[in-house]
């Protein structure tokens, strides 16, 4: 891998992502078939590092009272003084990490999707991060750790699996990333899944 691979990456993602002013809409569309959904945005921060494409997650603290103990990206609810979801993505990530808004260049964005159990509707924001990480600080009671992962081995075919399971009599697919010792899985490996789909052809363009 080289130093022109992240580019490459960050300029195939701004043509196949949805536009970061198409946020709102793509959202209002999901909350007019789930009302009492709560409105929530994720951050998807791609950095470079030791010639590896790497993306951020966050172990959630078991204390909490939902997705205790998960592994997710960073993100939460959309605050009424939020003036979009893409800054809603921007604050949570530098309430929860510590991550600078100044070091961080919003790509596009993935479609919103619901999670069933918390019933939130989650927009996955992408951006690029050409600083990394910087001084990251934790936020104390609600991030039990921060860790990066590859890009090229969430992206190898070895390292994933999906299982259908049943809930209330509906089947559904659910998606399985297994890398580095750690499980991603749930609605932030489906997230991960639609942004690894964007990129299935990205080394013939790099």
């Amino acid at each position: 891998m080289n130093a022109q691979d992240i580019l490459s990456v960050v300029a195939l993602l701004r043509e196949r992502l949805e536009p970061l002013e198409r946020v709102a809409v793509l959202s209002d569309t999901l909350a007019g078939e789930y009302p009492l959904a709560r409105k929530a945005a994720v951050l998807l921060g791609l950095f470079e590092q030791d010639g590896q494409i790497f993306l951020p997650f966050i172990r959630r603290s078991s204390t909490l009272r939902l997705h205790s103990g998960q592994i997710a990206f960073p993100g939460g609810a959309a605050d009424p003084t939020d003036r979009s979801l893409v800054e809603t993505a921007l604050r949570e990530a530098h309430e929860e990490i510590g991550l600078d808004p100044s070091g961080v260049k919003p790509l596009g964005v993935l479609r919103p999707m619901l999670t069933v159990v918390s019933n939130f509707l989650v927009a996955p924001v992408v951006a690029y991060l050409p600083r990394g990480l910087g001084q990251v600080q934790l936020q104390m009671g609600e991030v039990a750790e921060l860790f990066p992962l590859p890009l090229a081995g969430l992206s190898d075919a070895a390292n994933f699996h999906t299982e259908l399971w049943t809930r209330d009599g509906q089947s559904h697919t659910v998606y399985f990333y297994d890398v580095k010792g750690y499980r991603v899985w749930g609605v932030t490996a489906y997230i991960l899944h639609s942004f690894l789909e964007l990129l299935q052809d990205w080394k013939m363009v790099a």
